[in-house]
């Protein structure tokens, strides 16, 4: 059995932020992933779906420190780099299939998105240099936590289907409230109006699905095109230009199909018709690209649960307790969900990650 003064569940922003922290205050805490990677939601790759130092992010790729003051510090505390978000150029609108798109020069909109420098990866290869490598348990699944007299005991299953143990004093789940509550099963059970709350919690980026085109140069800048673009016709309702600091060119949007809609169509023929759309709207060269990716968030079991393969909404940011009945002084939340500032956001991981620090050494 393993012994921890905290398990830290999910090894995304909130849980190596969190294990950081704990780690400086003199904590030994363990880190458990069910994914085969650091990062959560947080992937760079390249245009091959590879992971890379400098490519493009499939989940969260802007903040804001100007809004979001408190990711600006912890980029400032890490010694990251940013970079503004391309924008220069007209945007274009296309509001129906039987009418070309419209182009305008758009007003310039203050706060400015950045993009931190070697994508949002950096952060997370950032905040686990603060953490002890061999505390950290990759492809470990947590499906069961048992309060003990005294702490918590952590059944864990590995990639192999082997099975593990772990005891700690308090839990931090820097992990989604409704993927928390459809993956581990709590002994004694949460409260029915604990779990209700979890469950009804959007997942932020679990029902949306990415779209890339990679290409040899940003072709549209040399036509007075900024990259952004917005669509009701589809399958793509939102378009940015994702080229790096490097130069490496792409195009991404958000495709508007429903993940339902998504899975019967096939990414084959979603890639024609994305193809097709970058085609009408920045040229014909959009639609002879070097390779294309599409990161689908629904079909991400270690995202989504059935609940997410539907538009979610907004989270509503909120003090009330996330955790209450005898599980309360046991488990800390920490997945970006539960921030009262910027729920579901970079800047929301940060604050929950700090939050969770601060209620345990408290």
């Amino acid at each position: 059995m393993t012994q921890a003064d905290v398990a830290i569940i999910g090894a995304g922003v909130a849980g190596l932020r969190a294990a950081g922290l704990l780690k400086k205050a003199g904590l030994d805490c363990v880190v458990l992933e069910a994914r085969d990677r650091l990062g959560g939601r947080i992937i760079t790759v390249d245009a091959h779906g590879h992971p890379s130092p400098d490519g493009f992010d499939l989940g969260p790729s802007w903040f804001w420190p100007d809004t979001q003051p408190d990711i600006g510090r912890l980029v400032d505390e890490l010694g990251l780099g940013s970079f503004l978000q391309h924008s220069q150029g007209d945007v274009v609108f296309e509001r129906m299939s039987r009418e070309p798109s419209h182009r305008f020069r758009p007003i310039r909109q203050e706060p400015q998105s950045r993009r931190l420098l070697g994508g949002s990866a950096a952060l997370i290869r950032a905040l686990a240099a603060q953490v002890e490598p061999a505390r950290i348990r990759l492809s470990t699944k947590v499906t069961e936590a048992r309060l003990s007299d005294d702490g918590v005991v952590l059944i864990t299953r590995d990639s192999g289907g082997r099975t593990g143990l772990v005891h700690a004093g308090r839990i931090v789940a820097a992990v989604p409230p409704r993927l928390l509550a459809a993956t581990v099963q709590f002994l004694p059970a949460m409260p029915d109006q604990t779990m209700a709350r979890w469950r009804a919690t959007p997942t932020w980026m679990a029902p949306h699905a990415k779209f890339f085109a990679f290409y040899d140069r940003p072709f549209w800048r040399e036509d007075g095109l900024s990259g952004t673009a917005q669509s009701m016709v589809g399958p793509i309702v939102e378009m940015h230009d994702a080229t790096t600091v490097s130069g490496a060119a792409a195009l991404m949007g958000f495709i508007g199909v429903a993940a339902e809609q998504r899975a019967a169509r096939g990414e084959a023929d979603l890639t024609g018709a994305c193809l097709g759309q970058l085609a009408r709207i920045f040229g014909p060269q959009a639609k002879y690209p070097q390779a294309t990716l599409i990161k689908d968030w629904a079909a991400d079991p270690l995202t989504a649960t059935d609940a997410d393969r539907f538009a979610g909404g907004y989270i509503t940011p909120s003090d009330e307790p996330w955790v209450t009945g005898i599980w309360a002084s046991r488990l800390v939340p920490a997945g970006s969900e539960t921030s009262p500032v910027e729920p579901g956001y970079l800047a929301g991981a940060a604050v929950a990650a700090e939050r969770a620090a601060q209620a345990i050494l408290t």
